[in-house]
């Protein structure tokens, strides 16, 4: 046989091996195509900042008006049950922006060395770029790294919050003349320059999208909105949506949260200080009103953006995805905040749309809304890296799977741990030695505790082990067994 004959040979064979290999990616589902054409899908996430999972009309508050949100949550596949895993900071978003963008669990992600990260491409922006994507980033970022340097494009990008007038806060006191608006545009805030923060993040999307209709490379845009962060702002329209007669306490009110100081002392945390101490129900209605209006109009301008997509051409190669960084409480439970481990604040609104995502289609597995992080890589054909921790959602999406995580953690500061596992909930505050222990079935509100029911000792040992469990998962190095060393205390 002939030199050329034998080339020929060794190229079949090794063709021969790809081929092969691809064969099998392709069935284990790892980088197997996703759309029919064997094209990479566009990848739109739209992030949203404070935005609580029972702040949208579609699911389930009848007080708010979210309608682009609400239609694309029809025609998305909804994950009910989403949450941040905590913070090691009181910028819960920090912890949040860090383990989305790094792919770690929380305390691992608390000692990065996130310049070194970079260095080896191990952020998401820059694995989806090295995928072949045109990488965009436009508004909140808060993560200690250069957005400009790991994303191809970036528009205006902000700090963690609008500065937030001295007005604005202890705010209001029913009788009083309150001082602060919330379109007042004098006050600066979200009203930089005469124009709405969020506005400017639709037109800088809107932007872009007309730019990438010209471009046959596929797109990740990270569209990071500030809203509903504080202050809450919005043009004086949308908060006349809301008159406050209209406007309902949530039926967790307390006027006072019984265990403030084992969660950080909320009357010096920043947050819990937009409202006046003890919480009133004026009080508790007014912020309401003022985060239903920022929200609201967050909505119109995530319509434009949807809209901007259609109009591309593109929408149907493009998975879009909606969430939030955690969620807010805005008067449940005696909070303002999102520094404790209630349902309100860290669990968020967590949307899939796309080509071959079922629309209207609700998931009740409780999964982390970093998730979205593998999820993207399995969509743009990248096998998920060693170091992100968190998992794709795509086996549940494609109804393969119902089993995600066995149970979900979570953690802040040395002050706070929880554990789900099932329809049980457990929170630690280690300060004081208190539990509390929740069917978050029968008591979505968390209002009843049931940690000093002898019968839910074989529960709390069972969730024990698994916190303890989930710990180590985490890279947390907290010792809390004094928690459960302790007899049973008395209080709700």
């Amino acid at each position: 046989m002939n030199s050329v004959s034998l080339l020929f040979c060794f190229v079949c064979r090794s063709l021969a091996i790809v081929m092969a290999a691809a064969m099998v990616l392709s069935v284990e589902g790892i980088a197997s195509p996703v759309l029919a054409d064997n094209t990479q899908p566009n990848i739109l996430f739209i992030f949203a900042d404070d935005h609580s999972y029972d702040s949208i009309h579609e699911t389930g508050n009848e007080e708010i008006e979210t309608p682009n949100l609400d239609q694309l949550a029809r025609q998305s596949t909804q994950f009910r049950y989403a949450y941040n895993m905590g913070s090691w900071s009181g910028a819960v978003c920090v912890a949040s922006r860090t383990m989305l963008n790094s792919g770690r669990f929380v305390w691992h992600a608390s000692k990065l060395d996130l310049k070194k990260e970079q260095r080896a491409n191990r952020t998401w922006s820059l694995q989806m770029r090295d995928a072949g994507y045109e990488t965009y980033f436009t508004g909140k970022w808060h993560v200690k790294l250069n957005s400009k340097a790991i994303f191809d494009h970036t528009g205006t990008v902000r700090g963690g919050m609008p500065k937030q007038t001295p007005e604005g806060y202890n705010r209001p006191v029913e009788g009083e003349k309150d001082n602060w608006s919330p379109y007042d545009k004098s006050k600066g805030g979200f009203w930089e320059g005469g124009k709405h923060w969020s506005e400017v993040i639709g037109d800088e999307t809107i932007g872009f999208l007309e730019n990438a209709a010209k471009s046959d490379k596929p797109f990740f845009m990270y569209i990071a909105f500030n809203a509903p962060h504080d202050p809450r702002q919005a043009p004086k329209k949308f908060v006349d949506k809301y008159p406050l007669d209209k406007i309902s306490v949530p039926a967790d009110f307390q006027p006072e949260y019984p265990y403030k100081d084992a969660i950080g002392n909320s009357e010096k945390l920043r947050d819990e200080q937009l409202a006046p101490f003890p919480r009133t129900h004026y009080a508790v209605k007014v912020n309401r009103q003022e985060y239903y209006a920022i929200i609201t109009h967050m909505d119109e301008q995530i319509g434009r953006i949807l809209d901007a997509l259609e109009k591309t051409g593109k929408a149907d190669n493009t998975f879009v995805f909606f969430t939030a960084d955690h969620g807010l409480a805005v008067g449940h439970h005696g909070l303002i905040g999102k520094q404790n481990m209630h349902e309100h604040s860290v669990r968020v609104p967590f949307f899939v749309k796309g080509p071959t995502v079922p629309a209207n289609k609700l998931v009740d597995t409780r999964i982390y809304m970093q998730d979205i992080v593998p999820t993207t890589m399995e969509l743009a054909g990248i096998e998920k890296p060693d170091f992100v921790h968190f998992r794709s959602l795509i086996p549940m999406i494609n109804g393969e799977t119902t089993i995600h995580y066995e149970s979900i953690y979570g953690g802040y500061l040395k002050l706070q741990r929880m554990v789900i596992k099932d329809d049980m909930k457990l929170i630690v505050y280690p300060t004081i030695q208190k539990k509390l222990l929740y069917n978050l079935k029968n008591d979505p509100l968390e209002m009843n505790n049931l940690a000093d029911s002898p019968e839910q000792a074989p529960t709390i040992e069972m969730l024990r082990e698994e916190l303890f469990k989930l710990q180590k998962e985490t890279g947390d190095e907290l010792n809390i067994e004094s928690s459960f060393a302790q007899p049973a205390d008395s209080g709700s």
